[in-house]
């Protein structure tokens, strides 16, 4: 008996010094600041680390590109798209594929990654078009759903219809954090935060000793020109955060606002009073691509589906005409964990 307790003392020991070890090893580490360019927008990278590594970092993302990103002509999504014979999907296509197929039947296909040809048609992709009509929507609506589109064991791509292009820009920001994170706790690293276009993971603490603080923008496509200001400011500890909107990036044409966000079931431009959708999980791959989600389906559903979900909460903003302020915030019951004044 004396001998357990004694080996169980031994262990709490040993525990308690390796902790303070590493508290300390960490705590003389400087931060590390990477700032740089990814699938067409600003990444943002802080971590506690002896040496700087963005040359290490940048390659990783390099390699991730190679997989998911539709600028690259080389790509593994370019060449599905294009119908280049026998290629494979690797694990970074992978997950994005079988993540994306959860939530366009969680969303009953609102989430949709097919729907590219739409949002060239639109004019936010890499076509532009002068004119959209109906006759035009519905042409395009046929090889439109991921429903239409699997990958099989082999890792092979299979469409009902050639036409049929994958584009996963609302949801390969956020699994690009989650990449970066991943391969920093693989290099030892335990307090970090990765922004990628504004999707963020972030693990630990920042270097004032806090979780880190991320801002929430007020929605407000005027101050595009003017410094930033945050509506609200949120604290991440081994958290995730990804906020999708409307506000900024839309077109007018007749003196009609388009939202760069296209209804999958109608193909047009979606017109809701709601801006912007900010959700915290504990990977950013699931909520990026709920953020866009929540974004089509409207306030009242995506707020009943947001609670429904586990280690999912979010944060809504709405456009209110009648308060001074423009707008309303709405959010889930649990929101409290990310948002403390809430």
């Amino acid at each position: 008996m004396n001998k357990t307790k004694g080996l169980v003392a031994s262990i709490l020991f040993l525990i308690v010094f390796l902790s303070i070890y590493f508290f300390r090893k960490d705590s003389t580490q400087p931060y590390q600041v990477n700032r740089g360019m990814i699938f067409g927008t600003i990444y943002n990278i802080k971590y506690q680390y002896k040496k700087d590594i963005q040359t290490d970092i940048e390659k990783e993302l390099k390699r991730f590109e190679l997989s998911l990103s539709p600028f690259n002509k080389q790509s593994i999504i370019s060449h599905i798209n294009n119908n280049i014979p026998d290629v494979k999907a690797d694990k970074w296509f992978t997950d994005v594929f079988n993540k994306s197929k959860e939530i366009y039947e969680l969303s009953d296909g609102y989430f949709d990654p097919t729907v590219s040809p739409l949002i060239n048609a639109w004019g936010f992709g890499f076509e532009k078009s002068d004119s959209v009509t109906q006759e035009l929507i519905d042409s395009l609506l046929v090889f439109v759903g991921m429903n239409k589109i699997s990958l099989d064991k082999q890792g092979r791509i299979i469409k009902t219809d050639p036409r049929i292009k994958l584009d996963f820009s609302a949801i390969a920001k956020g699994y690009g954090c989650d990449v970066v994170g991943s391969y920093l706790k693989k290099r030892g690293i335990h307090n970090f935060m990765v922004d990628i276009g504004g999707e963020i993971v972030a693990q630990g603490v920042n270097p004032a000793g806090n979780c880190w603080s991320i801002g929430i923008r007020v929605p407000k496509e005027e101050e595009m020109a003017e410094p930033v200001r945050w509506i609200e400011k949120a604290s991440l500890c081994d958290a995730a955060m990804a906020t999708s909107g409307n506000y900024l990036n839309y077109h007018v044409k007749d003196g009609k606002k388009f939202a760069h966000t296209i209804n999958p079931k109608d193909g047009k431009p979606i017109q809701r009073s709601l801006l912007s959708a900010t959700v915290f999980s504990k990977d950013c791959m699931t909520a990026d691509a709920l953020a866009t989600t929540f974004m089509v389906i409207g306030l009242d559903k995506a707020l009943r589906m947001a609670e429904s979900l586990p280690n999912v909460e979010a944060y809504f903003i709405s456009a209110n005409k009648t308060d001074t302020t423009g707008y309303n915030i709405t959010a889930t019951s649990g929101i409290n964990k990310y948002i403390s004044n809430k």
